[in-house]
């Protein structure tokens, strides 16, 4: 296996978000301070900065809908800009499921993320490889959640019990009971016996217009609104609980059916009614039926063989092939395979800290530089504050107060201005530099999780860490993406313009 190298960043355009809080702002931290460490941070790496997005004074609750965050979507949209820096996460957005959705925005566009209290940069290989196992950590955890409260769902479907939502057309929910409803009922029995004579729901929806009909809501009838009350078997006298899940804005499917419940109600139409246009339904069904979509490959346009050639899985086959040579491999013995590598790419912290060491050794030393500068900002405010009480106090004369106090405060903006610099200097460190005992903690549990992770959450970090794989006819060799060594990150200090 080979370790790719870390390489001075890629010259690129770049946006700013500003969003400072009130506590920020309290220790001192105004948007022009968190502009000026951005800037700093995007010279560091080389990148132009085209825009800044300035939300002062904006609530993080929730920020997707405010212009300025909808005309920073539309820029890395259109890839006028293709990073974002921020102070830090909770500055983008305290809303989690608006952080995840900026996520997999800017995921989709290409575009990274820059965090600069968290040392995240996706524009890193070490950045990519920390934030998409945090992200498929995170959905995993929201996913085993999701399962819980899905069981639980499940019982009380199996008990019969009532679990909200709207009743079906042509009846109302009366002491946790399903009842009839006398203005609906008569209308979706003559929605029944309509299609069994025209067999075409769009001509139901028609005729029940032209009489007046409406739906609950006051609306007219469409083809979609006849089909799903025609289906629903609770006009034969079963209402099934806990039986479809959504799937998309308009479309559902149906879940297994040891998770149903059912619930005794009166019947609006006869058994045999219901099946006859139950029947004509399926039929019309399976005429509109389509392939399903393909299942994603996690190695899909990763895998090569020896030949040069592209390997790729046909419809229907459980093996990666090879047009030219035929050389197989199965899908299942190929993950198998990159499992035992995950091990060995996430399982040798000692390696990691020790490329990090040397790293580490110079971020200290430009932390206490950046300590004694903050040290000395304070200092001087301090002796401009005793000068300034001398002069109110009549103990200096003016031309004394000037020869002092004109010098001080030219020095005192000095340090100021370069205050952000020095900051920046540090962020990149942190994120050329991205800790060695995070990046184990994380990987430990992804190695751990991976056979309960989602197919789509595996294939992102496999196109994060995975720069190719040979598939030979007795070897394989996955070639990996590493953490840059502690030498590369310290050429690649050393290549910054010094100031």
């Amino acid at each position: 296996m080979k370790a790719l190298s870390a390489t001075i960043s890629e010259a690129k355009n770049v946006g700013i978000w500003i969003r400072v809080s009130t506590e920020d702002q309290a220790r001192g931290e105004s948007p022009e301070h968190h502009l000026a460490r951005a800037r700093a941070y995007a010279t560091a790496k080389g990148w132009t900065v085209k825009e800044v997005y300035d939300l002062a004074g904006v609530s993080g609750k929730s920020v997707m809908e405010n212009p300025e965050a909808k005309r920073m979507l539309a820029d890395i949209r259109r890839h006028h800009i293709t990073a974002l820096i921020f102070s830090k996460l909770a500055r983008l957005a305290r809303n989690t499921r608006e952080l995840l959705d900026f996520a997999d925005i800017f995921r989709s566009c290409g575009a990274d993320m820059v965090s600069l209290q968290e040392t995240i940069d996706t524009s890193t290989p070490a950045g990519r490889l920390f934030f998409t196992m945090i992200a498929a950590m995170a959905q995993w955890e929201r996913e085993e959640i999701a399962d819980r409260v899905k069981a639980s769902i499940s019982i009380r479907a199996k008990l019969g019990k009532p679990l909200g939502g709207p009743s079906p057309y042509g009846y109302r929910w009366q002491d946790k009971k399903l009842v009839l409803e006398p203005r609906e009922a008569p209308i979706r029995l003559r929605a029944y016996e309509l299609f069994a004579e025209h067999r075409r729901k769009g001509a139901v929806a028609r005729l029940l217009n032209d009489a007046g009909y409406r739906t609950r809501i006051g609306a007219k009838w469409s083809d979609v609104a006849v089909g799903r009350v025609i289906r629903c078997p609770s006009a034969k006298g079963t209402y099934y609980l806990n039986r479809t899940r959504k799937t998309g804005s308009w479309t559902w499917e149906e879940k297994p059916e040891d998770e149903w419940g059912a619930i005794p109600v009166e019947p609006i139409v006869s058994e045999a009614l219901w099946n006859q246009c139950d029947m004509i339904l399926e039929e019309q069904q399976k005429k509109e039926r389509r392939p399903g979509r393909r299942p994603v490959q996690l190695f899909a346009g990763l895998a090569f063989c020896s030949c040069g050639q592209k390997m790729y899985v046909k419809a229907n086959s459980p093996k990666y092939v090879c047009k030219k040579c035929l050389t197989k491999i199965p899908v299942v013995d190929l993950e198998a395979i990159f499992h035992d590598e995950l091990k060995v790419y996430f399982a040798a912290p000692e390696r990691i800290a020790k490329h990090l060491a040397e790293a580490n050794q110079n971020l200290t030393e430009k932390e206490n530089l950046l300590h004694n500068h903050r040290n000395e900002i304070q200092k001087l405010r301090e002796e401009m504050t005793r000068t300034h009480r001398l002069y109110l106090d009549g103990q200096v004369t003016s031309q004394g107060f000037g020869q002092f106090y004109k010098p001080a405060e030219e020095r005192l903006n000095q340090l100021l201005a370069e205050l952000p610099k020095l900051e920046a200097e540090i962020d990149h460190m942190k994120v050329n530099n991205l800790s060695a005992e995070e990046v184990v903690t994380e990987a430990e549990a992804l190695y751990a999780n991976w056979p309960k992770l989602p197919v789509e959450n595996k294939r992102r970090i496999v196109e994060s860490i995975v720069e190719r794989i040979t598939i030979g006819k007795d070897e394989i060799d996955i070639t990996l993406a590493y953490l840059p060594s502690s030498e590369d990150m310290v050429k690649t200090q050393q290549a910054l313009p010094h100031r």
